[in-house]
This record gives C-alpha cells, sequence and structure tokens, in this order.
C-alpha cells in the first residue's frame, strides 16, 4: 500500500513536469517570439509576413496544438510506464 501511494506521487509529479515543461515552452512562443522578440524577428520574412507578426498571430497556436499532440504522446508513455494507461 506504502508503495503504491509513492509510486503515485511519483507519477504526478512526472506528469506536473511535464505540464510545466509544455507550459514553458507555450510561454517562451507565446509571449517571448510574439511579444518580448518582435521586433528583431520582424527582420526575418516567413511567407512574406515578419516573423514577429506571424509568432503572435499563428505560431503561438500552431505550437499550442503540436503541444496539445506532445502531451497526449508522453503521458500515454508515462501511463504504461506506471501502468495506469486505458488498455
Amino acid at each position: 500500500m506504502k508503495h503504491q501511494k509513492q509510486r503515485m506521487k511519483d507519477y504526478w509529479r512526472r506528469n506536473i513536469k511535464i505540464v510545466l515543461s509544455l507550459l514553458a515552452i507555450w510561454f517562451v512562443v507565446s509571449f517571448g517570439f510574439g511579444i518580448l522578440l518582435a521586433e528583431p524577428l520582424n527582420a526575418i520574412r516567413l511567407g512574406g509576413f515578419k516573423l514577429g507578426f506571424w509568432f503572435a498571430q499563428q505560431g503561438a497556436i500552431f505550437t499550442f496544438v503540436i503541444l496539445i499532440f506532445v502531451y497526449v504522446y508522453l503521458m500515454n508513455k508515462l501511463d504504461e510506464e506506471f501502468d495506469v494507461n486505458e488498455k
């Protein structure tokens, strides 16, 4: 019983670590690239648009969607490792 509680604590600790890591990436892309670094990035063009503008308008959304798939993949691996998967 005590071993099971420790395993669940380890599971949630790793889960939170994954979530915080992915949120940090999203923050850097959306706030960092889209707002803080927009001016320097605007010197680069992507598809005819300034890169800073692109990150503010599209890049953060694309990154968020990609991070959802990464989260699902990582959580499925974690679930299998701790034997709490849905299969």
